[in-house]
This record gives C-alpha cells, sequence and structure tokens, in this order.
C-alpha cells in the first residue's frame, strides 16, 4: 500500500516492481501477488489497460491509518484504558497534533457564562422590544 500511495496515481505491476526493485530484488509474480490479494481485500480498485491492470487505493493513507487504530480500540476490552497507554506512548509533537485534531472536530468553542451555568434557549433578560 506505501507504493501505491506514492504514486498518487493508478499504477501497475510494473511500476511498482521497478519502484521496489530500487531498495531489494523482488519477482514480479510477487507484486502481482499482493496486489491482487489488495484488490481482493478490497483497498485497491483496478481498471483493465489491455492485458494489465492499473490499481489505486481506495482510501488516503490517513484514513486507513484511523481505520486501524479504530479497530484495535474496538477491540479492547477497556478502552480508555487502550486510550491512556496510546497516549503515553506519543511524542510531544504527536499529542500537539491530536490536539489540533480535537479542535477541529470541535469545531468553535462557545464561551461559557460567567457563572458557568449554561442556560441553552433562555432569552437574554434586560432591555425592552
Amino acid at each position: 500500500m506505501t507504493r501505491v500511495w506514492k504514486w498518487n496515481r493508478p499504477v501497475t505491476v510494473r511500476e511498482v516492481l521497478e519502484d521496489l526493485q530500487q531498495e531489494r530484488s523482488i519477482a514480479y509474480t510477487t507484486v502481482m501477488t499482493v496486489l491482487d490479494n489488495l484488490h481482493q481485500k478490497g483497498w485497491v480498485r483496478r481498471e483493465a489497460e489491455g492485458r494489465a491492470y492499473r490499481y489505486e487505493a481506495v482510501s488516503t493513507r490517513a484514513a486507513y491509518s484511523a481505520a486501524l487504530m479504530n479497530d484495535a480500540w474496538s477491540q479492547s476490552d477497556n478502552p480508555a484504558a487502550a486510550l491512556v497507554a496510546f497516549f503515553g506512548m506519543m511524542s510531544d509533537e504527536q499529542r500537539e497534533a491530536l490536539r489540533s485534531a480535537v479542535r477541529i472536530v470541535q469545531g468553535p468553542e462557545t464561551p461559557e457564562p460567567a457563572d458557568g451555568v449554561q442556560n441553552p434557549g433562555s432569552a437574554p433578560s434586560g432591555g425592552g422590544r
């Protein structure tokens, strides 16, 4: 998947093979089998191009990572403890990225009244019509 995401466009087995061969020796059939397995699992889609296929990632790397984290978290018998342990493994930069992500998901915060009590739906007091 790393190589498919790296290309950021539909790729052939040959392109992935040549990319991988810059680092190690690997057989064409190995790459073809792995891409076919990824297709069978639904991680890549493929489109015929002549006698070959072009493979493209179904989701982004970020979405895939999120799905893995969600899957691991959902398998825990104590999700809160799993999160605490996970946060404990994070670097300062990762924790700041998490804080930023939470702010994005939560959206802009509305300031609380000075007395700390929120009363949604109540009309402001004072003033005439």
